[in-house]
Parts: structure tokens; sequence; C-alpha cells
């Protein structure tokens, strides 16, 4: 991609991007950055629009400012990302009969759902619906929530998180899924990615707040709208299913009923390793959809500081530039969803890094810095990488994650996400012990926040991964303590993924500094080190790593 710098000489130069000495993480230059990449002409830095084309020149124009080198291939500053958009039109049919009688369906009601295939109609005619429990399958834990049965065209309805989330004192599924703590087969994407596998035709959650997480409106929010990555070829595209989806909890319950089942009953039985799937008896699923598709090509920024001894093997710092883009307009009327914190923030943090490597002495390892495009669409920046690395996975060290950082001040801990992965764990533990801080795990890991930023694209290649984010937890501040970042956490919830998330020069960003520095502290030890960082042999990514280790 051509940088087309003319007209930004302004945006640019707000943020002085000389490759001075500095001895810490410069909290002033990561605010500027932050003011400059979520203002209004960056229209909330959405995939495939102009916001994109500024933000990619301004990264790529500050990378080269400090001194670093194209990090893509072929002395590229970028890497293509291949996106389709979808977005759901107007139904002319939604409905589920049972036993002859239609119940029609309406979409960010009673149901919501999208589609990730490029295709321009959606037709389902009167598919089997089959309840399936938690939709898990997990031979380690010994759980298999289908027991064999054929669910080729038929419409998957399962429960949202883990089969031990609600589980109750005595029941001995508690603790098999790390009770609240939130696993990979607790995610929504598992479970599609699942019905797929089994050639379902549709797959719909029964939406609950506490199991999902977030409220029916955070699930409505997309209006129907949603992305995929192009796989060039098109052999190596994972299966999809046709229609996506969840269905409210009253009336996923009332849908139920009519079949002459109980929901609340069925919850029960499938916190059971013996519980079988049951099939909504003479209830069908129809759905005749038109779907407006379109294709653009984004792009990753990748920067780089070439190793000196073994340049060959990588330690990679990244965040994700894009954020919501133009949205319908708020109360004030402001349509920009400028994406502040969540990642602007993060993006700054990277580049502050990048800048501080450039003044010191060159490392023994490779350095990667990296910008991920459509992370709010579904990882889809990091799983292109991924799917298509640069730089050989089997010898990159470890990905490190900044996404979504507090802004109150100084803390006295750090918000550790996943407890229990990778060796990495030990290495944030002795970071922070020298700022004088201690380690909290993840105050809400039923969020599953482990598997919900672009490190997730690494791990499951095998990858050693951490992430800093703050929606893990109030922090301890050292002014108010933790009822203080409590009240910060709360406050800028209200503002996720919404036009209120700005850059606000009242922001106290000494301990999102902090963060980064400690960031500093890891990868300059792994980038000088000949250490290769491990996962916890009960890490589900461990043997995928273990399978690679004659390549290292």
């Amino acid at each position: 991609m051509k940088t087309h710098l003319a007209g930004f000489a302004v945006l640019i130069g707000c943020v002085p991007f000389s490759a001075v000495s500095a001895e810490a993480v410069d909290a002033k230059r990561m605010s500027d950055v932050v003011r400059v990449l979520a203002s209004d002409e960056f229209e909330g830095r959405a995939p495939g629009t102009a916001g994109e084309t500024k933000t990619v020149n301004y990264l790529v124009e500050a990378f080269r400012s400090y001194g670093l080198e194209p990090g893509g291939a072929k002395g590229s500053w970028t890497q293509e990302v291949p996106l389709l958009r979808t977005q759901i039109e107007t139904p002319r049919t939604l409905q589920v009969t049972i036993d002859g009688k239609a119940q029609p369906l309406t979409q960010a009601k009673n149901i919501y759902f999208s589609t990730v295939r490029d295709s321009q109609k959606l037709t389902i005619e009167g598919a089997p619906m089959v309840f399936v429990g938690y939709g898990v399958t997990a031979p380690e834990r010994r759980w298999d929530d289908f027991k064999g049965v054929d669910l080729r065209g038929k419409v998957l309805v399962c429960l949202v998180n883990d089969p031990d989330f609600s589980a109750q004192p005595g029941e001995t599924v508690a603790g098999k899924f790390g009770s609240r703590r939130m696993t990979y087969y607790g995610r929504w994407s598992y479970k599609y990615e699942e019905a797929a596998r089994r050639g379902a035709v549709a797959a719909l959650i029964v939406h609950d707040t506490d199991g999902a997480g977030y409220g029916w409106s955070t699930v409505t929010a997309p209006g129907g709208e949603n992305y995929a990555l192009v796989y060039p070829d098109a052999s190596k595209a994972p299966p999809t299913v046709k229609l996506q989806g969840w269905l409210e909890g009253e009336a996923a319950t009332e849908l139920f009923r009519s079949a002459g089942l109980d929901l609340s009953e069925l919850r029960r039985k499938a916190r059971s390793a013996d519980f079988k799937p049951v099939e909504l008896k003479g209830a069908t699923f129809t759905a005749d959809v038109p779907v407006a598709t379109t294709k653009s090509i984004s792009h990753n920024v990748l920067a780089k500081i070439t190793g000196s001894e073994h340049p060959d093997e990588v330690v990679m710092m990244s965040a994700h530039w894009d954020a919501y883009g133009l949205g319908a307009p708020d109360a004030q009327g402001r349509k920009v969803r400028p994406g502040a914190n969540d990642d602007a923030l993060g993006t700054a943090g990277v580049m502050e890094l990048a800048r501080l490597f450039k003044t010191e002495s060159r490392p023994k390892r490779t350095m990667v810095f990296a910008a991920w495009t459509a992370e709010e669409r579904g990882l889809i920046g990091s799983q292109a990488y991924a799917s298509n690395p640069v730089y050989p996975l089997p010898k990159t060290v470890a990905n490190l994650t900044l996404d979504v950082l507090q802004t109150a001040g100084l803390s006295r801990d750090v918000l550790l996400v996943g407890a229990g992965q990778s060796e990495l764990e030990d290495d944030l533990a002795r970071a922070a012990a020298k700022q004088d801080r201690t380690i909290t795990p993840e105050t809400l890991p039923e969020r599953g926040l482990f598997y919900r930023a672009d490190h997730f694209s690494l791990a499951r290649q095998g990858v050693p991964v951490l992430l800093l984010m703050a929606l893990s937890g109030a922090p301890d501040l050292r002014e108010g303590g933790r009822a203080a970042g409590e009240k910060w956490l709360t406050d800028y919830m209200r503002c996720y993924h919404q036009t209120c998330d700005t850059w606000e020069a009242s922001w106290d960003l000494r301990g999102a500094a902090q963060d980064v520095e400690l960031f500093h502290t890891i990868a300059g030890d792994l980038a000088n080190s000949r250490r290769w960082p491990q996962w916890r042999s009960d890490s589900e990514f461990h043997a995928i790593r273990e399978r690679s280790e004659s390549q290292r």
C-alpha cells in the first residue's frame, strides 16, 4: 500500500516523532497520539474507509520517523487483509413453525443473527431444530454434548458460556471448565465453529446476561452487520454456518415451551456429562433473507528492528488500530465512535515501545511492532496474519498485546488476564515487582477476555501470549484504592464501543505508562536472551507449541 501523506502534515505535526533519547515511557506522547487518532478527522478508524487511509498513513509515518524498518513482506509497511462485509437486509421470511403453526421472528427483538458467508441470499427451508446443551466437545475434559447426533442440515440451539458456569455446589461438573472463568468452549465463536464442523445450517445461542457478560442491547448493536476474512485459497477457509446468532432469553423459553420442553430443566440437565441432545419435536426453522455483501482490502501495519544475533527469532508487540467508525447519532448528535481507549491508547503504547527500543542498543532478536486491523470485526487482522505470517510462528518468541488501558492514575497492582496459561505470567510478576506492584487475577473471568483480543489469534497457533486489558477488573489505584478503580471501570464501560469513548485532556496516564513500561521490560529481556517461554502443561495451547519444538 502506498502512503499518501499530503494534507496530513498538520495532524502528524501534533506528535513530534523525532527519535530522541528517553529513559521512560512518555505519557504525554501517548496522550498526543490518542488525541490525533481519536479525532473526528479519522472518522472512528473503520476498516476500508477514508479513516483507515488516514490511520495507516499516520502509523507508517510515525514508525518511519522513529527509524524503524518496514516489517511487512518484501520491504512493505503493511500486510493486506481481504475483508468480506455482510449486511442482513429485511427478511422476506423468518419464522419457527411448530406442529404446523408459524411463529414469526423479528430481528433484534426475539432473535438476532448475521452471516459470514459470501452470498446475497440466506435461505433455510424447514430445518429441524436440536438443543445440544452447551454445544461443547472437550475430550481432555471427558465432555461431549453431541453424543454422535447427526446435525447436518439442522439448526443447532445451545446455551452460552461453559457447562460449569451455573454449577451448583455438589454437582460433578463444578470446576470442570474453570468455574466462573470462561474457557474458549464458552465463547460464541467456538459454538459457531463447532456447529459448522458438524454440518449444521445455523447456530443459535440462548442469551442470558450473566452467562454472556453483556445485555441484549450489546448483542444487537452491530445491526446485522458482520465481517469475515477472505481466504485467497477458498479450500483453506474454515467451514461456516449459513446463519449465526442468538435467541433472546424469554423468547427462547417460550419457544421451548411451545415445543413441549422446559428450558430451565434442560439447563440443569445440560450440566451433566450424561446429557444427550434433545430435538425440538415438530419445530422447524425457515429463513429467506437478502444479504448485501461487499469486499475490500484493509491493512495491518508492521514495523521492525532487526535483531543483531538472531534475526529469525521474533518478539512481537501489538495493538489494534481500528474502531467502530460512524454510527447513528447519539443524544448530542455525535456519529463518530472514536475508540480513544479502545484501542488508540493501546496503539499509542506500541508506538511508544517502538520509539523507546529504537533509542536503545540493537536487540539480539528481532522486534516486530504490529497494528492490526478489524479487531472489532472479529480479530480478523490478527487472524489474517496468523494464517499467513510474515515471520514463522514457531520462531515467534512471544506476542505482547495492549488493548484498553486504565486512565485514572498509578495503580498498586496489575490485572492478569487468563491466569495459568504460560510462563510469561512469571515475567509479568517480576516486571511488576520492579514497580512495587502486585499481580491480581482478572476479577471478571466470566467475560472470557483471554479469548477476545488479538493475541488469541497467535495463541491458537501456539505462540505464547500476554494481554494487558483494563476491562478485566477494577485496579487498586494508589489514590482511592479499589473503590476508585471500580468507579473508573464502571464509568468507562458506559462508553465502551460508544461515541463517548473520547480522548480527554484530564486523563491521568501515569498508570497506563507503567503498564507499557512492563512490556518494555519483558520484551527487552526476551529480545536479549535465549529463553523460549512455555505454555503451562495444562494449557489448551501447550501441545500446539510442543509440536514445533524442533524448529527452535
